[in-house]
């Protein structure tokens, strides 16, 4: 894995000294590969791209960046791994004889890198990137053209920021793969964008097109942003997103989820036999791609579905035990590393497991504005660094079993959310809000003291916890959603209402709508009959790449550790979308398919159990030994002076949580990420 970085003058030789600066911007992202660097330069186009590389593939000079194509035309910075580049090569070459061993034109080395450029040469840029099994991010220069190519992998498992910064004969168009390289750019001055903080508090994670800071955007997954000439010398007004063009800026999808969803719902696999066989097949060999490497290799097992389907395919396939990774805590209800350990031993595994006390834990949290480098909110993110540190030690690449939720209907919300809204669709939307300000008129204590009674003839581990902030969470919702998508925005938001919450700057702040962040589909897959489907394509749009591949990526690359997603292999993603619904949810529980195929390898008695996430218990560490840390950053008068936030309703739901009334970890955890975040950049 690598990190990449450049710029575009609006003025070329606005600037001295272009290829140090992009040096020092590289440097900011060295983690993302510590073992070499680079730069290269057209002073008259006023284009410079820099390069930090983590040797996976081809570890002599010959895979050093940034690489030019051998005629010349392209000069590319490349972030990823193409796993099918030996095939493509052996296409390449029967397309042309020279660039076999004995010919004048041979390979240089055997990078990925090298295959990528030689196919731009041969069959352009987006035919090229159909052709390709993988994820990436980079910057591509045509000096003949004079053009300028960003773009991403199909899910967003590489990540890519662009914008503009810089003033007068330095203005510049700006991109990298973190925002930290961008802050290095002389007279980077953008302020904190209030929409995206919006949507932060919503998702507790910024997601595309948008990023912290105005004027600066992430390329979305599955798309190429082009720039012809000189570059546009200011951001458009609102975010692009494709087919879109802002002067001699154009955006375009070279791959769509959306079409890939509709095809997969028109012609779906009824047959569950044949079914189950060709996931199994095409995971496997998923597996076995992404298995090659130049440097050690291992996996993430959980003990779950999903990573215990990759290991038991890696182990399957492997000649010596498969190195394997957990992480354990020691608090009571959060250690899953015991289910690892059974799965670990049943298959065989070289397993490594670390055990870390909560101090150990919470020496995280001062790393995580740096590392993320934007507000990011989702907790899990602690245990992901501790896995991901801990996995370095031994090896340099890993696989996970991340994105087998949102392709085989994992989350509790696909099953769930359908079932509670059979039991309030019924009712006419005006009864609904009546009945929610009934359950919200009656406090919290009311509520509690209610279920008193009940709990007193329950045992312990059945009893009714927090009912009073369970019923006011389902009165919010019966007085906002009006449809099974309503539902679903509500419980995929932690601040319900961000403008509460979020200032706007001079009047209140109009939140954009979530449904811009998403591209259509057909309206006969708008029925309550493909509800849950909607739910699986609006998470993985939204919730995959900007939370959790992004959560991965960063908790990963801090380490110099490379992660590599077989269910996103985009043939496993088009037969997971073939799958029926039942296929995927079949008695209140999901993965149907995907449990298929790991019952060969495992026994289900190992593996059947409640779904848990990979969770911290920030609650009690907010009320413990983060609550100083947390004191600070939540004091009213600093809230107010910053002005970013109403501080009302974050003291209130503060109080509320220190009394233990209510558990608002989650909430207060956003503000207090935004609040580090910011504290670290100012």
């Amino acid at each position: 894995m690598c990190g990449i970085v450049g710029f575009l003058l609006s003025q070329p030789g606005g600037l001295d000294d272009s290829e140090a600066l992009a040096a020092r911007m590289a440097n900011a992202v060295a983690h993302r590969g510590p073992d070499d660097c680079g730069t290269w330069a057209d002073a008259q186009a006023g284009i410079v791209l820099a390069h930090r590389r983590l040797s996976i593939l081809d570890l002599s000079p010959a895979g050093h960046q940034p690489m030019a194509s051998s005629s010349g035309r392209y000069v590319i910075a490349f972030n990823g791994e193409v796993y099918n580049h030996l095939e493509l090569r052996a296409e390449l070459e029967r397309m042309n004889p020279c660039l076999r061993e004995d010919g004048r034109n041979k390979w240089r080395g055997h990078s990925d890198t090298e295959t990528l450029l030689v196919g731009f040469e041969y069959w352009g840029i987006e035919a090229t990137l159909d052709k390709t099994v993988g994820m990436f991010a980079f910057a591509l220069w045509d000096v003949q053209q004079r053009t300028l190519h960003l773009a991403r992998d199909r899910f967003g498992e590489k990540p890519l920021y662009y914008g503009w910064a810089g003033s007068g004969a330095g203005r510049a168009f700006v991109f990298g793969s973190e925002l930290k390289a961008l802050r290095v750019f002389p007279g980077f001055d953008n302020q904190v964008c209030r929409q995206a903080l919006a949507q932060f508090m919503r998702f507790m994670v910024v997601p595309a097109p948008r990023s912290i800071y105005q004027g600066i955007y992430k390329l979305e997954p599955g798309c190429v942003l082009t720039i012809t000439s000189t570059p546009p010398t200011e951001a458009p007004a609102q975010p692009l997103r494709p087919p879109a063009t802002h002067q001699s800026l154009s955006l375009r999808r070279w791959w769509s989820l959306a079409n890939l969803v509709q095809a997969g719902a028109y012609d779906p696999i009824t047959d569950e036999v044949k079914a189950v066989n060709a996931l199994e097949q095409i995971l496997a060999d998923a597996v076995r791609m992404q298995s090659l490497a130049d440097v050690p290799l291992g996996a993430f097992l959980s003990g779950g579905v999903d990573s215990s389907t990759i290991v038991a395919l890696m182990q399957q396939q492997a000649t010596r035990p498969v190195k394997t990774f957990t992480v354990g805590f020691e608090e009571a209800g959060f250690d899953e590393s015991l289910h690892a350990r059974a799965v670990a031993k049943h298959l065989g595994t070289d397993h490594t497991e670390l055990f870390v006390t909560a101090a150990e834990a919470q020496t995280v949290v001062a790393q995580l504005p740096d590392m993320y480098d934007e507000p990011f909110a989702d907790s899990s993110q602690i245990p992901t660094h501790l896995v991901c540190r801990s996995a370095r030690q031994h090896v340099t690449v890993v696989l996970s079993g991340d994105a087998g939720d949102e392709l085989f209907g994992g989350y509790n919300r696909y099953f769930w959310g359908p079932r509670i809204w059979a039991k309030l669709a019924w009712l006419p939307y005006p009864v609904r809000q009546a009945l929610g300000a009934a359950i919200s008129a009656v406090p919290l204590a009311g509520w509690d003291a209610m279920s008193r009674p009940i709990n007193a003839m329950l045992s312990v581990d059945r009893g009714l916890a927090q009912v009073g902030d369970k019923a006011h969470k389902l009165a919010a919702r019966l007085r906002g959603v009006r449809n099974l998508d309503d539902l679903y925005l509500s419980l995929v938001s932690e601040w319900q209402d961000p403008a509460q919450v979020v200032r706007g700057e001079g009047e209140g702040l109009v939140v954009e709508p979530p449904s811009l962040l998403y591209d259509p589909l057909p309206g006969s897959l708008a029925s309550d009959s493909y509800s849950a489907l909607r739910m699986m394509y609006r998470d993985s749009m939204t919730y995959l790449p900007c939370d959790i591949l992004c959560k991965v990526d960063r908790a990963a690359m801090a380490t110099s550790l490379e992660t590599r997603v077989p269910f996103l292999d985009h043939r496993v993603a088009e037969l997971a979308w073939r799958l029926p619904l039942d296929m995927k949810i079949r008695g209140g529980q999901g993965k149907w398919a995907l449990r298929q195929v790991l019952y060969k390898h495992v026994p289900r008695e190992l593996i059947d159990r409640p779904k848990a996430g990979f969770g911290i218990p920030v609650g009690q560490w907010l009320r413990g030994p983060l609550r100083p840390w947390a004191e600070g950053l939540l004091d009213e008068k600093r809230l107010l002076q910053e002005s970013y936030f109403y501080p009302a309703p974050i003291r209130q739901k503060w109080a509320e949580h220190l009394a233990g009334r209510r558990d608002h970890a989650a909430s207060l955890w956003a503000v207090l990420m935004f609040q580090s975040w910011l504290e670290s950049v100012s």
